[in-house]
């Protein structure tokens, strides 16, 4: 169903002021001066993001190859698929997408399908996750890890992981986008 745009337009804030308060690698915080529908001057914060390549990539046994990462935020290590953001020269998401899966896991991916996009939370950030999957993916073993990233690769059962998401035991947000839009796409092909 298609959205008439002029129907949100008693919704719409005007900006009319922008500055970063905070930078740090990899996001900034933003804050913009804004006039609500009923008159109302204010100001919103929220974490400006590049855009990101999120791949769920198979081997060719139909195996997936997911990352283990040290997250701070949440102090414990993360089980998720592999993920990246776009740099400011990425004229392809795909490439960008390519470059990712092989810079944090050392495999390279046969064929590479868009999934679409994702505001993944869009009210307290403006970042797009552009979901991929990945399709006879061999190790090459060259990885290129950022200084900041503690990865370790692992591969396992699509169906393992499928479980885990249904249990809870699967908790990264990007990971569970990624496996619902690729069953959806499955299931309506």
């Amino acid at each position: 169903m298609a959205r008439d745009a002029d129907a949100d337009e008693d919704l719409t804030w005007a900006t009319t002021g922008t500055d970063i308060d905070y930078s740090c690698p990899g996001f900034d915080v933003r804050r913009d001066e804004v006039t609500l529908p009923d008159g109302t001057e204010t100001d919103f914060h929220y974490v400006d993001e590049p855009a990101a390549a999120v791949i769920l990539p198979f081997t060719p046994d139909g195996d997936v190859v997911l990352v283990e990462e040290w997250r701070q935020a949440v102090g414990r290590v993360n089980r998720g698929l592999p993920a990246g953001s776009l740099e400011s020269d990425d004229d392809d998401v795909e490439t960008a997408a390519r470059r990712e899966l092989e810079e944090e896991t050392g495999y390279e991916a046969g064929e590479m399908e868009s999934l679409g996009a994702v505001e993944p939370s869009n009210g307290l950030l403006n970042s797009v996750h552009h979901h991929f999957v990945a399709r006879d993916c061999e190790p090459t073993g060259e990885r290129n890890l950022d200084f900041n990233e503690s990865i370790r690769v692992a591969v396992e059962a699509y169906d393992d992981l499928l479980a885990a998401a249904l249990d809870g035991d699967l908790r990264d947000g990007r990971t569970l986008v990624g496996v619902l839009r690729y069953e959806l796409a499955e299931r309506w092909r």
